[in-house]
């Protein structure tokens, strides 16, 4: 299997790369990032793309390969309203479209999360995009849409790039993990969610945090 990874220098794409390299079954990663990444492998190839809303030179790169882990993102803290909406949701669709138009048998499984709201009412920032953005997806043509929703990942290796406000809830991890076990995954479980769910195909669309917690498991 050959796979596209955006968001490869954020904390679930780096660890999607990682697992990916670790997995005898993935032959070929494409990591698709705006700067080259540190990490080097011999499965690992890199391209530098600019404008994540015009895809047009990718066609070939998009038919080479079988699924698409798009998990670029930013925290709704770091950008303004409008940013926000043009990273999570123009650039997605932007991408999905030309993936789907080069290469029917394109599967992309879209990085979400917990809140995500599909009626695109709520009041809330991040979910009335992510509900947006999954609602946009599902009108695509791809052979297969997943949505993964994680709710708190907790990370398993550092990142530089983590926003502040994640990495300032990064200790107290292990205290909500113990109270609401449910709500957290770590990082490594949720890459391998993804990459399996691809791997297997499963006939849902959408994997809440629990499911992808169990997916992802390697008890």
């Amino acid at each position: 299997m050959k796979i596209i990874v955006t968001g490869a220098t954020g904390l679930v794409g780096a660890e999607v790369v990682r697992q990916a390299i670790l997995d005898q079954d993935i032959e070929e990663i494409t990591a698709i990032v705006r700067k080259p990444l540190k990490v080097e492998h011999a499965k690992l190839k890199v391209i530098i793309h600019q404008d994540y809303l015009d895809y047009s030179h990718l066609k070939d790169v998009f038919k080479a390969n079988d699924a698409c882990f798009w998990c670029l993102g930013i925290s709704q803290s770091q950008v303004s309203k409008q940013q926000y909406e043009v990273i999570t949701y123009d650039y997605t669709v932007a991408a999905a479209k030309e993936m789907a138009s080069s290469n029917p048998n394109m599967q992309f499984v879209f990085l979400s999360g917990e809140g995500a709201d599909n009626t695109e009412k709520t009041k809330v920032l991040f979910g009335r995009i992510k509900g947006k953005a999954e609602n946009a997806l599902a009108k695509i043509p791809l052979k297969k849409l997943y949505v993964a929703r994680p709710a708190g990942i907790r990370p398993i290796h550092k990142n530089p790039n983590t926003a502040l406000v994640n990495k300032l809830a990064i200790p107290f991890y292990p205290l909500i993990e113990l109270i609401t076990p449910n709500f957290v995954i770590n990082s490594v479980q949720l890459a391998k969610a993804m990459i399996r769910i691809v791997k297997t195909g499963y006939d849902q669309r959408v994997f809440e945090n629990v499911e992808l917690k169990k997916i992802g498991s390697d008890k």
